[in-house]
């Protein structure tokens, strides 16, 4: 696939709760031919609060899965850039229940390499529990500057007495973006569902390893915070990597190359324990067909003799 056709796609939609999503979605190389437990991971991009699947972070990972023959997956939450529906009506669970429409919709039973940024990492330790739940796990996850529990943890301590005015009387508050022209709209529905769906409140199980990019200049999301998250991860398989000058966005090229190489080490490491069980597995596999085709020729009699 051409890296141009692989990112100027036009989305697709489904409906989720009534609601269109934009989703592009970029085919393996051998995607139709792979048996579903030797597929290679299709990557999936879980974006950031009020960010959007056209962002320098999921665009460098469509060129780097077009590059490498690899799926990947992205989509706008309701009230997000290409989907419909009002932002002010989103919640955790709302976002999070797209995101595992979505995964149904494209890459349902195949393997997954779940990469979060802000917010997105939040909603991809809560799809681990929801693939828990249906005995699976992800490949491994990629989160960059995590953000669980943010609303109850970096968000609530820090409110203004005329913001908490403002959620009791209107039910929202604004304040200025750093990164649009248009306000952030926190409203009293995202701060109790949010608190509804914290993880941080025990041992989050992801059943597969972990990879963090933690800037340690990010104004938002405190490097400490990343930490907690990691002492919460009873996996041995966690690696974080703090970049001392890096912002929250980690869009810069020196990032991007960080992202690159963490989400390709997945891909690759699954794809190399599938071709180690191929191996140890293929004598056995041989001998079962060989001794299968014997019998259905000679009868199970004469096999015994």
């Amino acid at each position: 696939m051409a890296l141009e056709s692989a990112t100027s796609a036009p989305p697709q939609f489904i409906t989720v709760d009534g609601v269109a999503i934009a989703v592009r979605f970029q085919q393996g190389a051998a995607e139709d031919a792979s048996p579903v437990e030797n597929a290679t991971p299709t990557i999936v991009w879980l974006g950031g609060f009020r960010s959007d699947m056209r962002g320098s972070k999921a665009e460098r990972l469509a060129q780097l899965a077009a590059r490498q023959g690899v799926a990947f997956l992205r989509f706008d939450y309701s009230g997000h850039g290409e989907s419909g529906g009002a932002f002010a009506d989103g919640t955790i669970s709302r976002w999070l229940g797209e995101a595992e429409a979505v995964i149904a919709a494209f890459a349902a039973d195949r393997p997954v390499v779940l990469v979060g940024s802000s917010m997105g990492g939040w909603i991809a330790l809560l799809l681990a529990r929801r693939f828990q739940a249906r005995g699976t796990a992800p490949v491994a996850m990629v989160l960059l500057a995590p953000a669980p529990d943010f609303t109850s943890e970096l968000m609530e301590p820090h409110l203004t007495a005329a913001q908490k005015q403002a959620l009791a009387r209107d039910g929202f508050f604004t304040e200025p973006s750093a990164y649009s022209d248009q306000p952030n709209i926190y409203t009293r529905a995202l701060f109790e569902d949010g608190a509804a769906n914290s993880v941080l409140v025990g041992m989050v199980e992801t059943h597969c390893p972990v990879t963090i990019l933690q800037g340690m200049a990010d104004p938002d999301v405190p490097y400490a915070h990343a930490l907690r998250l990691v002492s919460h991860l009873p996996t041995e398989d966690v690696t974080l990597t703090l970049i001392k000058d890096g912002d929250h966005r980690l869009s810069r090229e020196q990032d991007l190359l960080l992202l690159e190489k963490a989400v390709l080490a997945h891909v690759q490491r699954h794809n190399a324990n599938k071709a180690g069980q191929h191996e140890f597995f293929a004598p056995i596999l041989r001998h079962y067909r060989i001794n299968h085709r014997v019998r259905r020729h000679f009868g199970p009699d004469h096999c015994r003799r």
